[in-house]
């Protein structure tokens, strides 16, 4: 009898314990076989950058930053209704408190965003999410390890002085085109 108390109690610590609340993380997951979306992990080594031509703030930036994650949604003329339910989804995802929306631009029906989730000097997340009732939307996370603003900045030089692996993208352009 004590085992099975013990087991329930196991279980219902398990249920409460596993945190049911919408994530990017989650959506990204349950997203990733549906033949609506183009999905895309992208590494820093992306950027084929030469790290001996780099300032110390420069490979400071680049270290700071892991992964980048990229989820779209392509809009056709058979998934309209399904465009406006994901788009609700990411939404009403991106308003829970921890994302900290920095920017936003253009209307709710079409525009983007920057949020990001952490601390002003240790961010652990940047958010991008972009949608256009032509093509459909893409929700970029870009992780890393105690991001700062300046670190982004920063990661801007890199990306100009950078050549790129467009192959890794490759998947993103049949999005692009419409």
């Amino acid at each position: 009898m004590k085992t099975a108390y013990g087991f329930l109690g196991l279980v219902c610590f398990l249920l409460l314990s596993c945190n049911s609340d919408p994530s990017l993380q989650k959506y990204f997951v349950e997203n990733t076989e549906n033949k609506d979306f183009i999905v895309l992990d992208v590494s820093p080594t992306i950027l084929n950058v030469d790290q001996t031509k780099l300032s110390i703030a420069q490979k400071e930036a680049l270290h700071s930053f892991d992964k980048m994650n990229i989820l779209a949604f392509k809009l056709n003329d058979k998934n309209k209704a399904q465009f406006e339910i994901e788009r609700a989804k990411v939404d009403l995802i991106l308003k829970d408190t921890k994302y900290q929306q920095l920017m936003k631009f253009g209307s709710g029906k079409e525009g983007a965003s920057v949020s990001f989730v952490g601390s002003d000097d240790h961010i652990e997340e940047f958010v991008f999410f972009a949608n256009k009732k032509e093509n459909g939307f893409a929700v970029v996370r870009i992780l890393g390890k105690d991001m700062n603003p300046t670190n982004i900045i920063t990661m801007i030089s890199v990306l100009k002085e950078s050549k790129i692996d467009l192959e890794q993208l490759k998947p993103l352009q049949q999005l692009l085109k419409h």
